[in-house]
């Protein structure tokens, strides 16, 4: 019946088109025209933001140890500057967007909107902490480390730099 239709019809719409589309609906939903949890947090503020793709990066070896839980949360803390209690908030709404993330434009573009140039390379520079506080890169880090810094703007050479700075411990 109708669903076969429909099916048929989603069939014949490019990749691209859906993809395209899928973004068009994440920016509308950006403008804040969605309720907010109770706390306010949601995938448009930048904290929730930042620790939803720290999170991504976290999982992207497949373990979650207890050195990069650790990481995480200082590294989170450090950036912006949250209470403790604040810093769960934050940690729990992060956690909950990257489960239910389609991709990482949909972080990196929060961050894009209110970050500056200055502030994503130390974003990046925090990425590359949590990525290397289980003492190893893993391929499939350095390559998400790679496609948020395309989304953020930070060139192939600084994100390079930034991540030999970290792996040196300097």
């Amino acid at each position: 019946g109708c669903q076969a239709g429909i099916s048929q019809w989603q069939a014949k719409i490019p990749v691209q088109v859906v993809l395209m589309f899928e973004r068009f609906l994440a920016f509308l939903e950006g403008l804040g025209g969605a309720p907010a949890p109770e706390d306010g947090l949601n995938a448009s503020d930048p904290r929730v933001a930042a620790a939803a793709i720290l999170y991504a990066v976290m999982d992207a070896d497949g373990s979650r140890l207890e050195s990069e839980r650790a990481a995480l949360s200082r590294e989170l803390s450090d950036y912006f500057g949250e209470s403790e209690a604040a810093l769960r908030n934050v940690l729990a709404a992060g956690e909950d967007a990257e489960g239910g993330a389609v991709d990482l434009y949909q972080f990196t573009s929060v961050l894009m909107r209110v970050l500056d140039a200055e502030r994503r390379l130390a974003f990046v520079e925090a990425v590359w902490e949590v990525v290397y506080s289980d003492g190893e890169l893993h391929e499939l880090e350095d390559n998400l480390v790679w496609r948020m810094c395309e989304l953020l703007g930070v060139s192939s050479r600084e994100r390079v730099l930034l991540k030999r700075k970290v792996a040196s411990g300097a």
